[in-house]
């Protein structure tokens, strides 16, 4: 099974962050948490990485039914989100949705999971979209 739903973009890294947010935004997305694992890696480890950053995306009416269905499913929240370059395109990747679904084995959480995924979704199109304008 895949867990990611991905698309590839020919914008630097930056700009893309930048886009993902409003993406994300405009599909009820708050930004709960970014990490900046290229900075960490570099901090702790002197490590030199590709830029890649998750961001912890949360739309809370979708959070609060999926808590009310299974108190643990917080485990798999927030819906993280992946910027990084890969080679000379930037990726986006999104947890994909329906993992929680697959993991718990809970049916009632699949009406949240496909919801956040038609919400994912239509915010990596728009990335897909805004970047074969542009």
């Amino acid at each position: 099974m895949r867990y990611d739903r991905t698309v590839h973009l020919d914008t630097d890294f930056a700009a893309t962050v930048g886009r993902v947010r409003e993406a994300l935004a405009a599909q009820g997305f708050g930004i709960l948490t970014e990490i900046d694992v290229t900075a960490t890696l570099k901090a702790k480890l002197d490590h030199d990485m590709e830029d890649y950053v998750i961001l912890g995306a949360c739309n809370p009416p979708l959070a609060h039914r999926a808590l009310d269905t299974d108190r643990g499913i917080g485990l798999l929240l927030p819906c993280n989100v992946v910027v990084r370059t890969d080679g000379d395109r930037t990726a986006v990747q999104a947890l994909d949705p329906n993992t929680m679904v697959a993991l718990t084995g809970l049916d009632a959480l699949r009406p949240v999971a496909e919801e956040a995924t038609r919400r994912l979704d239509a915010a990596l199109a728009s990335l897909t979209a805004t970047d074969a304008d542009g």
